[in-house]
C-alpha cells in the first residue's frame, strides 16, 4: 500500500467516524450491491476534484480507483476497494455503523446520480 496514493479501510472508517469532510467517489462503471454512505458516482474523465476537500475514490477491489487516483493530487484510492473494506470492518469490533449502504436501487445510470 502506498500511503500517498491509498487509504486503508480502517483509516477511512476512522475518518468517517470522526466526521471529516471527505468527498467519496464511486469510480465503478456500474454500481455494485454496496456503496459508501454519501458517495457520488465518478463524473467522468473531465472532472476536477474540489481543491478544498480530500477525495477518496473507490471501487470493488481497488484497481480502478488506484488508477484514477494517479490523476488527482488530493485524491486517494481505498486500498482493496469495498471488498476489503467490508471484510476487514467486523461489526462485532467496530459496531454496526460501518458507513455502508445498499446501492442497487439508489443509482440512476442515465443521469449518473445517486438518489
Amino acid at each position: 500500500m502506498d500511503p500517498q496514493m491509498e487509504i486503508s479501510p480502517f483509516a477511512l472508517f476512522r475518518a468517517l467516524k470522526e466526521g471529516r469532510p471527505l468527498l467519496l467517489v464511486d469510480v465503478r462503471p456500474v454500481p455494485g450491491a454496496l456503496t459508501l454512505e454519501g458517495a457520488v458516482p465518478w463524473p467522468g474523465p473531465e472532472w476536477v476534484p474540489p481543491a478544498d476537500r480530500d477525495v477518496v475514490l473507490f471501487d470493488g477491489d481497488g484497481a480502478l480507483a488506484r488508477e484514477a487516483a494517479r490523476r488527482y493530487p488530493r485524491a486517494r484510492a481505498l486500498f482493496g476497494g469495498l471488498e476489503l473494506y467490508d471484510f476487514s470492518l467486523d461489526p462485532a469490533v467496530v459496531g454496526e455503523e460501518r458507513f455502508l449502504s445498499s446501492s442497487s436501487s439508489s443509482f440512476d445510470p442515465v443521469s449518473k446520480v445517486r438518489r
